[in-house]
């Protein structure tokens, strides 16, 4: 069902991954330069995919074991990109590169705990279908 709270909460991972990191900074570099996900284009392709897949989490609200797989796919892709932002900002030495984190670095950690809040929701819906299975 569509007006359930997983559809609240890949909602939420939309707006996170298609408009939230074109407002806020990722990083500075050494020259006080911020650089937002528009700078670079497969970060915003990334982001870009992970709103997109969750579009399609809401849209397979009938089919919820495929919700879920694609709610995993989007879990493993937010974990990439978060793995990337912790290696830009721990590899470089003497502030080469990165200079300043930004909130944007936050934004894969908390795509992942609304996926992972709409996963628990889907479970529930599925448990909650199959007990009612066994009573007919």
């Amino acid at each position: 069902m569509i007006q359930r709270i997983q559809t609240v909460y890949l909602f939420v991972v939309i707006l996170l991954g298609a408009v939230l990191p074109f407002w806020v900074n990722l990083w500075s570099d050494s020259g006080g330069n911020e650089i937002f996900a528009r700078d670079e284009v497969w970060i915003s392709l990334v982001f870009y995919g992970s709103s997109i897949l969750a579009l399609i989490a809401i849209l397979l609200f009938k089919n919820r074991k495929n919700q879920f797989v694609v709610n995993r796919l989007n879990i493993i892709l937010n974990l990439f990109l978060l793995g990337f932002f912790v290696y830009r900002s721990l590899n470089l030495s003497g502030e080469a590169l990165v200079s300043e984190k930004g909130i944007g670095m936050l934004i894969p950690v908390f795509s992942i705990v609304f996926l992972v809040l709409a996963n628990r929701a889907i479970k529930k819906d599925e448990d909650l279908v199959k007990s009612v299975d066994r009573l007919r």
